[in-house]
Formats: C-alpha cells, structure tokens, sequence
C-alpha cells in the first residue's frame, strides 16, 4: 500500500491552509462592504432592502457617488501600482492559474478590492463575488511566494486560493473544484486535484460551521419536483439564446463606455444611470441575491419579475460596462432564475399545469443553463447550481437543459465571460506541458 509522502503532506497542509484564508478573504470582504453600505446608505444586510428603505433620490445619489469614488481609486491606485515593482500588475488570477504564475501583484489587488468595496457597497448591479474569489486567489498566491516548494507546488497553491473563493462564496466546495479544473486550468491536472479537493472543502467547511450552516440558496418546503425532460430541452434552447444576448449585450456596454477616456468620469457615469434605474426599480442594487431567494420561494409574479429581470440586465450591463470591480457570475443566476420563473408562469397560462410542473424548478433550471451559456463550463453550472440550491432531483433536466444551452451558445460565437481555457494555452507563452494537453482549439 502506496503512504503519502512526507512532502505530499506539506503540500496538503498549505493546501488546507489556503482554504482557510479563502474562506476568510470571504468572510472579510462581506464585512467591510457592510461598513462601505452603512457609510453611504446608514444601513446594513441586503443591498435590496437597504435601496427600498431610501428615498428614490438618494439611490440614485449613492449610487453616482459611489461609481465615482470607485472610479478615482481605479485610477490613483493605478498609478500606485505603477511604481511597484512586486508581481506583474495587469495578471488576473485566471491567466495566472493558466500560465502556472503565482506572481499576482499586491498593489493591484489592493487597489481594485477597495474600488469594489466602493462600487459594490453602494449598490452597483454587480457580484461581491468577484472580488472574494480574486482577493482569495491573491492570499493564497501570497503563500505561495513564501513557502519554500517547487513552482509547480507553487501555482498548485494558488489554484488552491480560487478553489476556495468560489467554495466558500458560494457554499459549493465541489463546484469549487470543478470551476478551477474546466475554467481556470481547461484540464484536469494530476498534481493539483487532491490539493484543490483539500483548500476548496476547507474553505467551505469553516464557512458552513462558522458562520453560514444552510446552502446558499434555501428552498422552503419539500423537494421541489422535476421538470419534464421535453419542457428542459425547450427551456435549454431559450436559455441559451438568453445567456448568448446576454453576454453581446455586455460586450457593446463595455465598447461603449471605452469611449470615456476618464476612468472616474466613466464609473461616475455608470452610476449615474444605475441610480436612475433604480429610483424607479431599486431591486437592481447588489448581485441579486435576494431577488433570487425570493424566485425560488415562489414570491413574485411574473408581470413584476419581468420588469426587475429586464431592469436589472440593463443596470448590470452599465455597472459592468463602466468599469466596476465586481462579476457578472451571481447576476447570471439571477438572469436564468427570473427567466425560469416567467417562462414557467406564462407558460402555465395557456398549458396544462402538469406539463409546467413548479415554477422554481424551471427556475433552478434556468440559473444552471444560463450559467452554462456564459461560461462554457456546463459541468462546473450543473455541479454549482445543484450544490446552491440543494435540489439534486433536479440532475437530469438541469443536465439536459444546460447541454442545450451551452451548445446555443457556442454555436453562435459568443465569447465567455471567463475568456476559452483551451485557447489561453494555445497562446505564446503558455508552459509547454499545459500546450500538449489539447492538439486543436474547441
């Protein structure tokens, strides 16, 4: 029988120990944008209730504001990074991750977690989860600079870092695994699948005991009934045609704010006009969330769903667009849910309601195939949506409809929001044994 070796284990061990501090980069940054919230708005907890608690004028006030205060520490804090000379400061943990580069650069990070914590705090259409999964991956790169281990070990705890973002993030320590295996690396590395199982189940064990013992998303009731297969091959069809205009419409949003040569003025005016979408519509603050919680307890009608639904894709695309630190990933599932949910309700009007079945269901359908759509990482939707929501009866439909949905998708060119793995290595300057993985370009 084949014992680990004493090496293996140190590598376990810093493997372990950069789940703990993803999981406490989550926990650090969720607090601190509860104290830029209460700074701007006097309030704390949900963005939603917080922008419903105020006058119209003044969300739309936080919001103009908190764009440009995020805008000037873009661009100050760029400057300060210049004259650093730690780490390369244009790499993003993805890249890294893909080149087998630890060398994230801590001035940057720096810089662009605190204009999150100003953008997300005052409510742009964004996700916190963004920022927790790169200020998790750059604790863990910091690690890795000091631990006396080969490269290779190096960039394995790094990986370990966004493994343990997205675990921790969002309650989901396989989907951790399997984000960092189909997005980040685009194969599935010998050397690195015991130490990311290791940081990913870490961080989301001492999320789940210490702070957050429920799955991200609770659904009341019983188990929530399986669709039909025929209503999620359709569902997939729609939901990949979503998640294919959903990321051209980001696409334009951010061509068209590259116009502004002023990074302030640029953020200022996204904000702007995020705050005037939400003083008529003040569900689009924060990641959505909320909202979502509500979808999947059956809460809105789909007349009033549409409307925050297409109010919060616009406010997205401009907090986006301009320039705000923070990611399109939770606004995703936001965009499947209520799509699920108002497909199934309107549906429901002119069909049998057996065909229809529960409405959260096509909702759990919908976050998972939209997911798949924008990323094209379809197992690593499957896995994460089932792991939220904890409705693995849904296996098949959601498998089904995300094949779908991914296959929309990519049939018509769209490029994900994470960028193609498989053709990051293809790239010059990719390590040699990552380029040998793959022959051709997917």
């Amino acid at each position: 029988m084949l014992r680990p070796t004493a090496h293996t284990v140190r590598l376990w061990f810093w493997a372990a120990l950069a789940g703990a501090l993803g999981a406490a980069s989550t926990v650090g940054f969720r607090w601190l944008t509860q104290q830029v919230e209460w700074l701007a708005t006097g309030h704390r907890g949900g963005l939603v209730e917080t922008a419903m608690s105020l006058p119209a004028w003044h969300r739309a006030a936080v919001c103009a504001v908190g764009g440009l205060v995020a805008g000037l520490m873009l661009q100050w804090g760029g400057r300060w990074a210049a004259k650093g000379r730690a780490g390369d400061r244009h790499l993003d943990y993805i890249e890294a991750a893909r080149a087998g580069r630890v060398d994230l650069n801590d001035r940057t990070t720096a810089t662009r977690t605190l204009s999150a914590l100003f953008s997300i705090g005052t409510g742009a259409a964004i996700g916190r989860e963004g920022p927790m999964v790169q200020l998790a991956a750059w604790a863990s790169s910091w690690l890795a600079r000091r631990v006396a281990v080969s490269p290779e070990e190096r960039n394995a705890i790094m990986v370990c870092g966004i493994a343990a973002g997205i675990g921790s993030a969002y309650h989901a320590p396989v989907a951790g695994v399997v984000f960092v295996l189909e997005l980040a690396l685009g194969f599935f590395a010998r050397n690195t699948v015991a130490p990311v199982l290791i940081a990913s189940a870490t961080a989301a064990s001492l999320i789940y005991w210490l702070v957050e013992p429920t799955p991200l998303y609770v659904m009341s009731g019983q188990a929530v009934a399986a669709t039909g297969l025929g209503l999620a091959l359709l569902s997939g069809i729609v939901f990949g045609g979503i998640g294919w205009v959903w990321l051209g419409l980001l696409d334009r949003s951010r061509r068209l704010f590259s116009r502004v040569p002023s990074l302030p003025l640029r953020l200022g005016a996204g904000g702007v006009l995020v705050g005037l979408i939400s003083a008529a519509v003040p569900h689009v603050w924060g990641n959505g969330y909320s909202v979502v919680s509500q979808i999947l307890q059956g809460e809105h009608l789909w007349q009033a769903l549409a409307l925050i639904l297409v109010a919060k894709v616009a406010a997205t695309a401009l907090s986006s667009g301009s320039g705000a630190i923070g990611g399109v990933f939770t606004p995703s599932l936001f965009v499947g849910a209520a799509a699920g949910s108002v497909l199934a309700q309107t549906a429901a009007l002119s069909l049998p309601a057996a065909w229809i079945g529960d409405p959260r269901a096509l909702a759990v359908v919908g976050m998972a195939a939209v997911l798949a759509a924008v990323t094209h990482a379809p197992l690593m939707a499957i896995v994460m949506v089932l792991e939220m929501t904890d409705q693995f009866q849904l296996t098949v439909p959601v498998m089904l409809a995300c094949g779908v949905a991914h296959a929309i998708s990519t049939q018509f060119g769209a490029k994900p929001i994470y960028g193609n793995p498989i053709e990051a290595l293809d790239r010059p300057g990719a390590p040699p044994q990552a380029s040998s993985a793959f022959t051709r370009r997917t």
